[in-house]
């Protein structure tokens, strides 16, 4: 672990050289007291990518992304906390110091770290021997070659291969001092009693990295005609392989997918150095496993958009259909393509250049209820029934999507294309979507529980959310109350008087003797992240947010700050873009009280809804006490609107 200390060095250092850190990624040019480039986390043409170096942030303006120095090499780099503070630390000649771990921590550290070491020197040992040894280059280079692969992306893919003796890498390994215990566990060794043999024995190695580009796990190909024997062998889970969570590929295309804003997913290796030596990069393959959730998500960090391709036979048909379903649930937009018959990735990826296969996809691939549609209604012809099936399969896969409004864009089509009332299908969706909420219900609910029916919804409180939460009606007087507390928490709210409250405390202060909490948990998070430390007059409220190890609160501060020019109305009315500190003494209890006007007009908005149903129900006791507390709420907002000078400004 790291101590603190050292990351707030790495973090100060960082941030007050952003410039330098992003230029390492990103082409800028100075624009005024910013800097200006494209941005690396989305396909743009228009610069709408700003580095603020004064403020330490780096803020995008056409997709959202914002945040420091670590904020931006872990996104970019897609690395962890720990190791983006060492690549910053390696970067500004910063020594790294790490607090000791505790016994258990340190044994799981060390056993993690023996594990990856040797994968490392696998993958070197199988490179040497497909390069530099006499059978290596007879049997496994020739093979790449013959399959028209280039050197350069053998190189780049680390591919090798393992040679036909027994042990020939558990004996260089232990050779080495690598212990037995680990090369059982990465898989490399097969162990039983007294027996040791290497996994991979006579096969061309495709080493498998994780996203920082560690080798953590192979694939091996049998060159051999042997019917008994797999074709293709695959490293056993461990502590750093898990299949599932784990693309082909993706270390080599997570920057170009993000740059792209799509993923083709093929099925697999040779499918990968296929479109790379076309010259199309982003492309992950699931590695002739069932596509998994887990890997749905790893692409869903770099892009919203995959287009599956797999072979047009059966078998790639089966697995089309089935990845169509998983990249919906997850909210992505999936589109498909099916390569002509007789023809893989691989083979097809050869036989045109990036241009021409680019264009090719474009040209042919189709969103999932086109390619259902075309795919099923040649089998279902005039059959009204196996038509029926047809339309309930993609009304079922429309159902899965999260997203309302993509449901509902999918229903208008599917209507179009097969003939269907809108309505209908509309229905039908929902009665799907309130099925699967009811069943996910009764699988999270306590085994006590128990309803009349089956099909009784559950109670209120314990319903599942809906798909699209209510927006929140403070939004605009939240924002701007922690705009003030990020650029002047640690300000005095009044100098003149004696022991002054700083802004930070006024504020939190305000907002606690009223029990404001904000229906945006991050915004709450902020406020008690500022309250542990703003008794500190010492930390500065910006340098203290934009250099948060949190990174959710580090991009809000960025955000916040970077958004300036799009002005609040308390900022037109009293013209706080250049003097908002010279008049912090009136400007900090006119957003305080704003919000909490905002905040009882909204509870009388409420309680007037409250009192049409009780009224609508007769219940008229009830009614006679909900008149007496929007007398009191009116009462309240009636001294608020006096305190802001008899008028309002939102």
């Amino acid at each position: 672990m790291i101590d603190q200390v050292t990351v707030d060095k790495v973090l100060e250092t960082a941030n007050s050289q952003i410039v330098e850190v992003v230029s390492d990624y990103v082409t800028l040019r100075r624009r005024g007291i910013n800097y200006l480039g494209n941005c690396p986390f989305h396909n743009e043409k228009t610069p709408s990518f700003t580095v603020s170096p004064h403020k330490g942030i780096f803020k995008c303006f056409g997709c959202g992304e914002g945040g420091n120095a670590l904020n931006f090499v872990m996104k970019h780099d897609q690395l962890s906390f720990v190791d983006a503070i060492k690549h910053l630390g390696k970067k500004f000649n910063i020594h790294i110091e790490e607090e000791e771990y505790s016994p258990e921590q340190l044994k799981q550290k060390n056993e993690r770290e023996s594990m990856m070491v040797l994968s490392e020197f696998a993958g070197q040992f199988f490179s040497k021997n497909l390069n530099e040894t006499d059978e290596g280059k007879s049997v496994g280079l020739s093979y790449f070659r013959s399959r028209g692969f280039r050197d350069d992306i053998i190189e780049k893919f680390q591919l090798g291969y393992s040679p036909e003796q027994r042990d020939s890498l558990t004996k260089e390994a232990q050779k080495q001092g690598y212990k037995i215990e680990y090369l059982e566990k990465t898989g490399l060794t097969v162990v039983r009693d007294n027996y040791q043999a290497d996994r991979f024995r006579g096969r061309v190695m495709f080493p498998i990295h994780s996203l920082a580009g560690k080798v953590i796990a192979f694939g091996g190909r049998i060159l051999k005609n042997d019917k008994k024997t797999a074709k293709y062998l695959n490293s056993p889970e461990s502590e750093i392989y898990h299949k599932s969570r784990v693309l082909y590929g993706i270390y080599h295309a997570k920057q170009e997918i993000t740059r792209q804003d799509r993923c083709y997913l093929v099925e697999g290796y040779t499918d990968v150095l296929s479109f790379h030596q076309a010259g199309i990069s982003n492309v992950v393959a699931s590695s002739g496993t069932a596509l998994t959730s887990d890997q749905i998500r790893l692409i869903a960090r770099f892009t919203k958009n995959i287009t599956i391709i797999y072979d047009g036979d059966p078998a790639g048909l089966k697995a089309s259909l089935r990845g169509i379903d998983l990249v919906l649930a997850e909210g992505m937009n999936v589109k498909v393509l099916l390569l002509p018959d007789g023809e893989d990735p691989d083979t097809f990826a050869k036989e045109r250049n990036d241009e021409q296969l680019t264009s090719y996809i474009e040209e042919h691939q189709q969103d999932f209820i086109k390619f259902k549609t075309s795919l099923l209604l040649a089998d279902a012809q005039n059959d009204p029934i196996k038509k029926a099936q047809l339309i309930q399969d993609i009304v079922r896969s429309i159902s899965i999507i999260p997203d309302s409004i993509t449901r509902s864009v999918y229903v208008k089509e599917c209507s179009t294309l097969l003939k269907v009332d809108e309505r209908v299908l509309m229905q039908e969706t929902g009665k799907l979507q309130k099925k699967k909420q009811e069943e996910d219900f009764r699988r999270s609910a306590p085994r006590s529980a128990t309803y009349n029916t089956p099909s009784a919804p559950p109670p209120a409180s314990a319903a599942p959310a809906p798909a699209s939460a209510p927006s929140n009606p403070l939004e605009l007087e939240e924002r701007e109350i922690l705009r003030f507390l990020v650029k002047f928490g640690e300000r005095p709210v009044n100098p003149e008087e004696e022991n002054p409250a700083s802004v930070g405390q006024y504020i939190l202060h305000e907002l606690k003797q009223d029990d404001l909490l904000s229906a945006n948990p991050l915004y709450n998070k902020m406020m008690e992240a500022y309250d542990a430390v703003c008794q500190n007059v010492d930390v500065p409220a910006m340098k203290f947010f934009v250099n948060n190890a949190d990174p959710d609160l580090s991009r809000l501060a960025s955000d916040l700050v970077g958004k300036e020019h799009e002005l609040s109305r308390i900022h037109q009315k009293f013209g706080v873009v250049t003097n908002a500190e010279e008049k912090l003494s009136e400007l900090v209890p006119k957003i305080v009280m704003e919000l909490k006007w905002k905040k009882v007009k909204t509870v009388i908005k409420e309680k007037r809804l409250q009192l049409q149903q009780l009224d609508a129900a007769g219940k008229v006791d009830e009614m006679m006490e909900m008149m007496q507390e929007l007398t009191t709420w009116q009462q309240v907002l009636a001294h608020i609107s006096k305190e802001l000078g008899g008028r309002t400004i939102v």
